[in-house]
């Protein structure tokens, strides 16, 4: 992407823009392309990102916040659609809930959303970022952060020094924004471990995603374009260890096994990646002018395809919250306007949160009541068509929480 090129060599130069955005994934930027397209002046401070091998699975919501960025357009035809969700109990026992399947056609909606590689999310982002007259991307990572009454003043490797009134920090889990605002998180680690690979298979998918519920959590096939899904596979720690060690192979032999050969033989298609499973949660998402989105401001497992999409609407909500402020002439960093987006935010991300480490601790456990009442739960959604159609509308969509941009609706 461009350097301004008035400051390539002044390496003690200080930039002065309204916002700056800290961190170049995909919530990082969201941010900025949303920050820019609001017509907000805006600083991207970040390394090109590297990327990986995953994938994610945007809901529609977020892909129509993508429409409106200009972003879906350059990966449309790289994702698959997920008309379909599949839900399967393989715990074993005699406590076992039937088998439920969610059709989004029952919603009034053509998929659920769609599964796209990251590496091409982050491609046609960045492609949309260098569009943007109003987005200026310095391919320096921040090293340091000062608050100020008026102003954050943010030090670039080079020397370099940024000035703006508003930080989006989307600089991760290990977050220096966070810390430089003085904001606190609590964290923990579940007994578990994530395995992620990208999958072919001899059988079609139809457009299905399937998640498996088992005695060591969920083991979640997404569709990719043709005969190919994605993999979550989330199994106790040892078994991880054990899992990571398999040859290719053998690998795929294992996930044939687990998903019951309902996708014919498997290959992997992809380098495989284990990480351990952990949650984290800002005590608050703003501070000192300092807004948090994505994993700076929350950690969830990658169950339910929640992640990415809480990270999208922390982004299109902050650009829409400080686009309201410029507007009426106000501060796009004042306490009032990163009150406003802590307020917006704080029960989506809560509630999201709350909800899946509910339904992962649910596979943990053998206490026979709460086994019983995730059974009957499952039942009820099977059984009583209001209530499923309510819950999936929800998880696509959050009525309460749902910015401008995730309903299409450009600024």
């Amino acid at each position: 992407m461009r350097e301004t090129d008035t400051l390539r060599n002044e390496s003690a130069a200080m930039i002065s823009v309204e916002a700056a955005v800290v961190g170049g994934g995909p919530a990082g930027l969201t941010a900025a392309i949303a920050l820019a397209q609001a017509g907000i002046e805006t600083a991207l401070l970040a390394p090109p990102y590297k990327g990986d091998n995953r994938t994610t699975a945007l809901l529609s919501g977020s892909v129509a916040a993508l429409t409106a960025l200009g972003v879906w357009d350059n990966c449309r035809d790289e994702a698959a659609p997920l008309e379909a969700i599949r839900l399967i109990d393989d715990r074993g026992g005699l406590l076992r809930a039937p088998e439920l399947l969610f059709h989004a056609e029952e919603i009034g909606l053509p998929a659920f959303g769609y599964n796209v590689e990251n590496r091409r999310l982050v491609e046609a982002l960045s492609a949309r970022a260098g569009e943007l007259p109003q987005l200026q991307w310095f391919a320096q990572p921040a090293l340091a952060l000062d608050t100020g009454d008026d102003a954050v003043t943010l030090r670039l490797a080079d020397g370099r020094a940024v000035r703006a009134r508003l930080v989006v920090g989307a600089d991760g889990r290990n977050s220096f924004c966070r810390q430089a605002a003085g904001i606190g998180a609590e964290s923990g680690r579940y007994p578990q471990t994530a395995l992620t690979a990208n999958l072919t298979h001899t059988r079609p998918h139809h457009h299905i995603s399937t998640e498996f519920h088992t005695r060591s959590g969920p083991f979640t096939l997404v569709p990719l374009r043709g005969s190919q899904s994605s993999l979550v596979w989330v199994a106790d720690v040892r078994d991880g260890a054990r899992l990571s060690r398999l040859g290719a192979e053998d690998f795929a032999r294992a996930v044939e096994a687990q998903a019951h050969s309902m996708l014919g033989r498997f290959q992997v298609g992809s380098e495989r990646e284990a990480f351990p499973l952990s949650w984290q949660t800002a005590h608050r998402l703003a501070a000192n002018r300092v807004a948090l989105v994505g994993e700076a401001a929350h950690v969830v497992p990658p169950i339910g395809a929640q992640g990415f999409n809480l990270g999208l609407r922390d982004a299109a909500t902050i650009a829409e919250v400080a686009a309201k402020a410029r507007h009426a002439g106000g501060d796009i960093g004042s306490t009032e306007t990163l009150a406003e987006y802590d307020d917006r935010r704080r029960m989506d991300v809560r509630s999201r949160t709350l909800a899946i480490d509910l339904l992962n601790r649910s596979l943990l456990t053998d206490f026979l009541p709460l086994r019983g009442l995730r059974g009957i739960g499952l039942e009820l959604l099977h059984r009583i068509g209001p209530l499923r159609r309510a819950l999936m509308r929800e998880g696509v969509a959050p009525m309460l929480s749902e910015p401008r941009l995730m309903r299409g609706e450009a600024f």
